[in-house]
């Protein structure tokens, strides 16, 4: 999904548009909703600034004010949806329980994150343009946090089986994988009617974590 950071022009420098900013947070809140809901239904090719803040109701300069153009503010709708999960994960993993229990809870509360905010989301895990600049370094690095903690959650679940830090990556991903498998399915509507959905999830949850316990071995990159 993302790909090596790369510098582009902005209207005016960080410095100077940091300066110039104003504190109203209900503006760019109101612009932040207001682009979200337009890129998920029009596309990034048909996001407009213009229509942003016709939506809003403020001026298109008021916008620049807060965002350099519509590449840093489809990369502030990611971060902030990758910040509402990670600090979801830590919640959930700082309540104790077994790791079993942590892992558990943290599989159905990323399908319900999905499902309750479709539209962060899609733009967090399903949007793509080549388009659109690179995911700048310092947000990429905060969005992988997320998967991090999800690779500490599997080390202590697995111990015996997760013998380095990338078997632990590795399978961190491939459950990963399988939960945005589940939360794509219902979002796009392509779960079989003859399903029922509670038990799709629950048991597919089920069957990732035997796989992530039960990995055979000569997928380990021990060497």
């Amino acid at each position: 999904m993302f790909g090596s950071p790369r510098r582009h022009v902005s209207r005016m420098s960080a410095a100077r548009r940091e300066a110039q900013r104003p504190r109203d947070t209900d503006l760019r809140t109101a612009v932040l909703d207001a682009a979200r809901t337009q890129l998920v239904r029009e596309g990034y090719r048909d996001l407009s600034m213009r229509d942003v803040a016709n939506a809003v109701g403020c001026s298109v300069s008021s916008i620049y004010l807060y965002f350099a153009g519509k590449d840093e503010l489809v990369h502030t709708l990611m971060d902030e949806g990758f910040e509402r999960w990670y600090r979801r994960q830590v919640e959930l993993t700082e309540q104790g329980g077994t790791p079993e229990a942590r892992l558990e809870a943290v599989c159905r509360a990323y399908v319900e994150f999905g499902l309750a905010n479709p539209e962060f989301y899609e733009i967090m895990f399903m949007f793509h343009s080549d388009r659109m600049a690179r995911y700048p370094k310092d947000l990429f690095r905060r969005a992988r946090r997320n998967l991090e903690l999800m690779a500490d959650l599997v080390r202590a679940y697995a111990p015996d089986t997760v013998p380095t830090d990338d078997d632990a990556r590795i399978r961190a991903t491939a459950l990963w994988a399988t939960l945005h498998g589940i939360v794509s399915t219902i979002i796009s509507d392509r779960l079989d009617r003859g399903i029922d959905r509670t038990r799709y999830v629950e048991g597919t949850i089920r069957y990732a974590l035997a796989g992530v316990r039960h990995a055979a071995p000569e997928t380990s990159t021990r060497s």
